[in-house]
């Protein structure tokens, strides 16, 4: 048997591919929707995708099941359980539903759905049996059920699919979810998550790959809780200090249940040269995403341009700075190469941004201008209406600027109602990336927003400036 793990550093997401090397057939779970790592390690390795499942509606980036499906001709499977709220749309009518205990065979491999909801009400886990050995399983792939050192937070219907008050289900669900299948595995069963450390579906991730059942049981945060049978405790100790869930997540998770657009074959990306790129920016006609460091940005972009540090990282950012469902404007990324534009694109694409058709080399030859900055020495006298806090409710909380109003980074663009339209903004996050590219995509949009410069860590350095701070808010 054969456990592949693919990670994504800009989600914090991992899928798995699974094969079985006796027959030559594999299955990938939880696949992302730029799907040419799965078809390039399956034939490294001789095998044949003839299944794809995953474990949840996802709700921070696009499936990739019915991109590998169309593309291989695997079959998928998706959950059949969570009730109404639960169910996958049309895009999947021709997958496998699956109900706790049934099961996947992939040659002499067995894959195992077991209900585990909390996160989601439809969500599975999938234990994995390596038949040619043992009739016991070896693996869990969790999903977002149980990471390494924590559980999928249960309040992401409310935050991102409109929910009201469903986190205290989704808690209870979840703790009942632990006691009955997490907690009755042997302790030598290793548990793969869908997410490490810095992904938004959980608070407190960690960062190595993979744990064991009897680890977790030992020294999870939750543990206690569960072996005291503390119900009420578990729901407030998992309920307090979630981390806030970005706003495109609602439509990642609108899409993923319908089923997200097909991509194909992408064509190539077209090179452009300045002269060619300048009336087309002129008119509006393309948006420029400018992939640079904020500071080489202070020193001089497009005007009206994005900022969306990649390409490794334009998934985290692109989804902050634009939104799909209200534009379709095409994108031209700056990129040293076609590559390095072509892996850009990818990562776009995992968050439902298909708009990505070309690419410039250099700033040579178009107008620049310099984003509009504010020192921390002038910020008591600069003329402003707002001041903008786009960091975490946690690093919020912790100490902020006196006078800032929060909007995070992930909501800012979907929040602009909240903010003043005819009078200056100053926007500040931890050292000046999140706020970037939050205050570059409010610029597009309209608003005039003025960064500070060296945001908070350069403000909180002057000796003589005290943080406010912010009580925990009640659950």
């Amino acid at each position: 048997m054969l456990i592949e793990r693919l990670y994504d550093d800009d989600l914090a997401q991992a899928s798995y591919l699974i094969g079985c090397q006796a027959s030559g057939e594999a299955i990938v779970v939880d696949p992302r929707r730029d799907i040419g790592d799965y078809l390039r390690l399956a034939e490294s390795n001789g095998l044949r995708l003839v299944a794809v499942t995953e474990t949840h509606i996802q709700a921070d980036y696009l499936s990739g099941t019915r991109e590998l499906a169309a593309r291989t001709g695997a079959w998928m499977y998706v959950s059949g359980e969570g009730g109404p709220d639960g169910q996958y749309g049309p895009g999947f009518d021709d997958a496998e539903r699956l109900v706790d205990g049934d099961e996947i065979r992939i040659g002499k491999i067995v894959v195992t759905a077991r209900h585990t909801p909390g996160h989601t009400p439809e969500h599975l886990s999938f234990l994995v049996t390596d038949g040619a050995r043992t009739s016991s399983p070896g693996y869990l792939l969790s999903g977002d059920f149980v990471f390494v050192g924590d559980v999928g937070r249960p309040d992401l219907l409310d935050e991102a699919a409109g929910g009201v008050d469903t986190r205290f289900v989704g808690a209870h669900d979840l703790f009942e979810s632990l006691r009955r299948v997490f907690l009755t595995l042997p302790d030598y069963v290793q548990v793969l998550p869908a997410h490490g450390s810095g992904s938004a579906c959980g608070k407190s991730l960690g960062a190595i790959a993979a744990t064991t059942v009897g680890y977790e049981r030992a020294f999870a945060w939750w543990a206690p809780y569960l072996e005291s049978g503390d119900e009420d405790g578990f729901v407030r100790e998992i309920l307090d200090g979630q981390p806030d869930a970005h706003a495109y997540f609602a439509r990642m998770k609108r899409e993923n249940q319908e089923g997200p657009n097909l991509l194909g074959s992408l064509p190539a990306l077209e090179e452009y040269t300045a002269d060619a790129l300048r009336p087309l920016i002129e008119r509006g006609d393309v948006v420029f995403v400018d992939t640079r460091h904020h500071d080489l940005v202070h020193r001089g972009t497009v005007s009206g341009s994005l900022n969306v540090p990649g390409p490794g990282t334009a998934a985290r950012y692109g989804g902050w700075a634009y939104d799909p469902e209200a534009e379709s404007t095409p994108l031209v990324v700056l990129a040293a190469s076609s590559a390095e534009a072509e892996e850009g694109r990818d990562h776009l694409v995992r968050v439902g941004i298909d708009h990505v058709v070309g690419f410039i080399r250099s700033l040579d030859g178009l107008d620049l201008v310099c984003p509009p900055l504010v020192r921390v020495e002038s910020l008591e006298t600069a003329d402003r209406g707002m001041l903008l806090d786009v960091r975490n409710a946690t690093e919020f909380a912790a100490g902020h600027i006196p006078g800032a109003t929060r909007v995070s980074a992930g909501r800012a663009l979907w929040a602009r109602g909240e903010l003043p339209a005819d009078e200056p903004i100053v926007s500040y996050c931890r050292s000046g990336t999140r706020n970037s590219v939050v205050a570059s995509a409010l610029r597009r949009a309209g608003l005039d927003v003025v960064e500070l410069e060296g945001s908070y860590l350069a403000w909180v350095a002057v000796p003589g400036n005290v943080p406010a701070v912010t009580a925990a808010a009640p659950i």
